[in-house]
């Protein structure tokens, strides 16, 4: 966290003195300039604007079993809930497939014959569906536009 917050130490205790340098770096701005600076420098921390939904999964060995997805603009990101730290995030072009249920989340990455399934157990997942059914259909919708402008239409 040193110089600056980047959104890389996710942990919900932070270091007194960093929150005080920071806080004196806004002293003598306004209360708007203060709130303008405070949200451009959380809307870089790469989990601004996700939705967290905290799950068991079943198939990752090498993650804890109890997990916090977060999925936002920028895909789906898997977080260990105790360090706070982000073990993976999977952009929605990586994304292939995804299904839900009353108990269940599953989600494909990569391709249906080389891709890696996540199973998560959820009483969330139909919301977790849908929201990442928006992102993807944003998504899509918006890389229909770019080719209807580049192909002149």
């Amino acid at each position: 966290m040193g110089q600056e917050w980047q959104g890389r130490d996710l942990s919900p205790t932070l270091p007194l003195q960093s929150i005080v340098a920071y806080f004196n770096k806004l002293a003598g701005k306004s209360k708007e300039e203060a709130k303008l600076a405070f949200l451009k420098l959380i809307f870089k921390w790469p989990t601004f604007g996700s939705a967290f939904f905290e799950v068991k999964q079943t198939t990752e060995p090498n993650f804890p079993e109890i997990l916090l997805i977060a999925i936002n603009k920028y895909g789906v990101s898997l977080i260990d809930p105790r360090s706070k730290d982000i073990l993976t995030t999977h952009p929605f072009t990586k994304i292939s497939n995804w299904s839900s249920g009353n108990t269940y989340f599953h989600i494909t990455i990569g391709n249906l014959v080389r891709g890696s399934k996540l199973l998560c157990e959820t009483s969330l997942g139909y919301k977790m569906d849908d929201l990442l059914t928006s992102y993807i259909s944003q998504m899509l919708t918006a890389m229909s536009k770019q080719r209807g402008c580049r192909s002149g239409k």
